[in-house]
């Protein structure tokens, strides 16, 4: 049986907003375990932080979290094995907002806000 996604690879999560007072949430980590749409994964929680200036800001403590794919609330991509999670940061670049390791870079607005 293929799994759509397998242990030791790589995600950066995006928790869509139901409200517009939700807080921004993002995920990134690696798959521990994947099984009929959850995946379990050890990683890092990103959050807008309004103190410093709407920008997101890595939770300290690396955290093992539950996600379900079942019901449309996230949007996941599958990034590169090499990118190092622990040196993941959020910047802004000619306009855009991109999530980076340092070698690695993502461009995660599309349209309005993230």
């Amino acid at each position: 049986m293929t799994h759509l996604l397998r242990p030791g690879e790589r995600i950066h999560v995006i928790h869509r907003r139901l409200f517009d007072k939700d807080i921004r949430r993002h995920f990134i980590g690696e798959v521990d375990f994947y099984d009929a749409g959850l995946i379990r994964a050890s990683g890092y929680v990103f959050a807008i932080d309004e103190s410093q200036g709407h920008s997101f800001t890595r939770r300290p403590d690396k955290r093992s979290r539950i996600l379900s794919l079942n019901d449309g609330s996230l949007i996941v991509n599958v990034i590169p094995l090499l990118v190092n999670i622990e040196a993941v940061v959020y910047e802004h670049h000619n306009g855009s907002l991109r999530v980076t390791d340092g070698k690695w870079a993502m461009d995660i607005k599309e349209f309005g806000l993230v």
